[in-house]
């Protein structure tokens, strides 16, 4: 193999070709793809679509990548250092208090891995793959491309057969949103529909595409001003047909209860589930999703754990008790494991009802107070809301068999509430958010407002990734809140991390 600065592209396809038969890339990246053959000539297009598919697991499946940049440095998940525990050099506290650098480990390998797909999902056209292959491949780059796009303002790209000595192309946001409407709208006719017979949530489909278009459309204007969005009334307008395609479809509903999006063996208990990565229980195939089993955990649960992961007492506030969202027993998990889906907060117990201790011989009882960094020696252990949102799989606890959930029926829907809101339609899109309350157990609401509005996707889609890139668009994302004081404008993108940056991809303002 040719040897060549990192700079000149951001990622190869780590993931892809551990899973697949391609040729094993170095992490350096300072090795490229022959352009000829990947391990002993195999192209085979549907293996090598199996591999963009697994792809998406570095940047995506589990709580070190997107989820960390989405989630941590938002108003519902705080990491905080406990004496010397989960100081990890002060990145997590970074990430919370938008204070970090160019630097920042997570940073880094996000982009790297979200490049990789990219990458990968490209690197698959040049192998003659059909229609429906091609269309998958291109959604799932458009998938990635939507995250570079909204954590880091720019998207470097580039076609087919591209000499990979030469700097890629740079997308700027408004570009890379034109980008990815022309493109997802080019592919529908060629992916399945989901309501054809055997099609799996974990595989593109028109009804995944049309879910993902109608993000672009509902952040386009953030996307070109993240400071003083628009919401041109056509792309709204855009938002609310798509949805009512989706909708007609009649494959979807909300789910009975709500945990069964996110619980093992979700790709069959879910009924809202769009698009899911899929997670195979018991081997190596299911990433990093074990982390959300074990970083919430205190050592003396089951699982005994990490004891780190927490939420904000602020945002756990915004649940009524009656709001089935907020958690309670779930069956196969509490009567297994002590532990409730969703929010633990008090004294915690086992699967028989015994109250459990910390390891100094104290209650075991989670507090709403927690700090970013915490120095009393009786509260280290104990600070902060604990939260199940993907359940613990019991039977396969190192490799669970949860499906990643990308897009439900759910985001449709409050996506469809929020465009006729921003239309003049409050009527309208308050029948929406409260059908969907009355599924959840919630009380309806008198009245929608943006606040409103905000506080509701939160309750949905609280730590699904979602909450910083919904911060943004509704204008509260440089506030202050628990634990972090008003940020500077240039936190509204992440920086580009410095070993990636090339001729063509400047670091962005303020870095």
């Amino acid at each position: 193999m040719k040897i060549f600065n990192r700079k000149t592209w951001l990622v190869f396809p780590v993931a892809l070709l551990a899973f697949t038969a391609c040729t094993k890339l170095e992490e350096n990246l300072n090795s490229e793809l022959s352009g000829t053959q990947v391990s002993g000539g195999a192209t085979n297009p549907g293996s090598l679509l199996t591999g963009v598919y697994t792809s998406l697991r570095n940047p995506f499946e589990g709580p070190w990548g997107v989820w960390s940049l989405q989630e941590v440095s938002s108003d519902e998940v705080i990491i905080p250092t406990r004496g010397g525990d989960w100081d990890d050099g002060g990145d997590w506290r970074a990430l919370h208090l938008h204070k970090w650098t160019s630097f920042h480990p997570r940073i880094y390998s996000t982009m790297k891995d979200l490049t990789g797909t990219t990458f990968a999902a490209t690197d698959l056209l040049r192998y003659n793959p059909s229609a429906q292959q091609a269309a998958e491949a291109r959604f799932l780059r458009a998938l990635a491309t939507f995250s570079i796009v909204d954590l880091f303002g720019q998207v470097p790209y580039r076609e087919p057969g591209e000499d990979l000595t030469k700097p890629a192309k740079v997308r700027s946001a408004s570009q890379a949103t034109t980008w990815m409407i022309a493109e997802l709208s080019e592919i529908i006719p060629s992916l399945p529909s989901a309501t054809a017979a055997g099609t799996k949530p974990y595989t593109a489909t028109k009804e995944a595409a049309k879910a993902l278009l109608m993000k672009c459309y509902l952040n386009k204007g953030v996307f070109a001003n993240r400071q003083s969005p628009t919401f041109d009334v056509a792309d709204m307008q855009k938002v609310i047909s798509l949805a009512d395609e989706i909708i007609a479809t009649g494959k979807y509903s909300l789910a009975v209860n709500y945990f069964d999006n996110f619980a093992p063996r979700n790709e069959t208990l879910s009924t809202e589930n769009i698009f899911t990565g899929h997670n195979i229980g018991g081997g190596d195939g299911s990433g990093a999703m074990n982390g959300f089993s074990f970083a919430p955990a205190h050592y003396n649960m089951n699982p005994g754990g990490w004891n780190g992961f927490s939420t904000l007492s602020d945002f756990y506030n915004k649940f009524t008790a009656a709001d089935a969202r907020r958690g309670g027993n779930y069956t196969g998990f509490t009567d297994v494991g002590g532990i409730k889906a969703g929010f633990n907060v008090g004294q915690q117990y086992n699967k028989d009802g015994v109250a459990l201790k910390d390891r100094r011989g104290n209650n075991l009882a989670f507090t709403p107070e927690v700090s970013i960094i915490e120095k009393d020696i009786n509260h280290l252990e104990v600070a902060g809301i604990r939260v199940w949102k993907y359940l613990i799989d019991y039977a396969n606890i190192n490799s669970p068999d949860n499906d990643w959930v990308y897009l439900r029926y759910a985001d449709v829907l409050l996506m469809k509430a929020e465009a006729l809101l921003r239309t003049n339609s409050p009527s309208a899109a308050l029948t929406i958010v409260n059908d969907l309350r009355t599924v959840r157990g919630a009380a309806t609401l008198a009245a929608l407002t943006n606040d409103v509005m905000l506080d509701e996707l939160g309750r949905e889609f609280y730590w699904e990734s979602h909450r910083r890139t919904d911060l943004i668009r509704f204008g509260k994302w440089l506030n202050a809140w628990q634990e972090k004081q008003a940020s500077d404008v240039k936190y509204l993108l992440y920086p580009i991390p410095d070993t990636q940056l090339n001729t063509n991809l400047k670091q962005n303002p303020g870095y």
